[in-house]
């Protein structure tokens, strides 16, 4: 089937269930559904719509369907010398660009380059009336009025359908180092943010618990001169401890029961909560695996300036942190606008409370 027919199958299928009043659970690759799925149970299976539709490699633009697996795009990036900058996790083999993008994710270069909707130009998706929109362009000049397209990352598939999304793309560093420093907690804090602070080549930060590691990217003269400022023990498969730390294939995330991420102040000092903890992006993503109950990590993001999701395992609460007021009411308000009849990922954990 060709593109023009899938996106206008999918149109309809939204129509209909405009039209009936059905929920829809929107399906890509699926490697995503641990954080939470929809409770309808009709399924709009965008997986086949997929496909690079535009890739300019000199005006650093690709364009590509919401179904195209990210190892795909990855592949053909890298021919070109080219990258995703905000690194996205892929957590399977199966993962898909429009799930990537629904959820927001970003990898351990997200505090030095940007998340995934920073890198966002457009996006072609249906909203809940069974409207095919376009919104935003393939280059900054051609995005006008309300940026929608950056609205659609992060939103879990609850405000649209993404069909197509344009994104900026950056060369690949011509070198990597990583090095590796033992830190007390307080000290691995201390020493990310100012690192972090200062002109140096960094792209990636974390602590297990007794290291700090960073990334430097840069050409070899740069490395070299951040070494020497730095310090540190060089780590010779670096490239191979960021990606299993991304893909959470790292030691720490083999520890069993429950696994919260925390999205917090870089500089917050340690949070004092029974179990294990693991720091990434510089000091403002923390994973902690522990028994502690649900209000007093939530309590505990709260203090440190952030919030908390309960990644994996069950709890006494809802998977993610319930809205503020102000910003629920403006949730409702913008789900009313493109979603009004409530089909689109209807009854996904992500706003229990609409």
């Amino acid at each position: 089937m060709e593109e023009r027919d899938i996106a206008a199958v999918l149109t309809e299928q939204v129509s209909e269930a405009v039209d009936t009043g059905r929920g829809l659970r929107i399906v890509g690759g699926g490697s995503k559904a641990f954080l939470g799925q929809a409770e309808a149970t009709d399924v709009l299976d965008i997986g086949g719509h997929r496909g690079i539709v535009h890739y300019e490699p000199v005006e650093l633009v690709i364009t590509a369907r919401a179904g195209t697996p990210i190892a795909e795009i990855e592949a053909v990036l890298a021919a070109h010398g080219q990258m995703l900058p905000f690194e996205p996790p892929r957590f399977g083999p199966t993962a898909t660009l429009g799930g990537t993008l629904a959820m927001n994710l970003s990898g351990p270069r997200r505090p030095f380059a940007g998340a995934a909707r920073d890198f966002l130009l457009g996006t072609r998706i249906i909203n809940g009336r069974g409207e095919m929109l376009r919104f935003g362009g393939e280059v900054m000049k051609n995005v006008a009025g309300y940026d929608l397209s950056r609205l659609m990352a992060g939103s879990h598939g609850t405000l649209g359908v993404l069909l197509d999304a344009s994104m900026k793309i950056l060369p690949r560093p011509p070198a990597e180092l990583t090095l590796r420093q033992e830190l007390s907690p307080e000290e691995a804090i201390r020493q990310l943010n100012t690192w972090a602070g200062q002109p140096l080549p960094l792209s990636a930060g974390a602590y297990d618990g007794a290291c700090v590691y960073l990334r430097l990217s840069g050409s070899e003269t740069a490395l070299r001169a951040a070494q020497r400022r730095i310090g540190g023990e060089p780590v010779e498969d670096g490239a191979d401890f960021w990606h299993r730390l991304r893909e959470h294939e790292h030691a720490f995330f083999r520890h069993p029961g429950r696994l919260w991420r925390l999205s917090v102040a870089s500089s917050a000092a340690p949070i004092e909560l029974p179990g294990n903890w693991l720091v990434d992006w510089a000091g403002a993503q923390r994973w902690y695996a522990g028994d502690a109950d649900a209000a007093m990590v939530r309590q505990a993001a709260v203090r440190a300036g952030g919030h908390a999701t309960l990644w994996r395992g069950e709890a006494d609460a809802p998977r993610y942190q319930p809205l503020a007021p102000m910003v629920l009411a403006l949730h409702r308000r913008l789900k009313a606008a493109l979603d009004p009849a409530g089909i689109l990922n209807a009854g996904h954990p992500l706003y229990p409370q609409a």
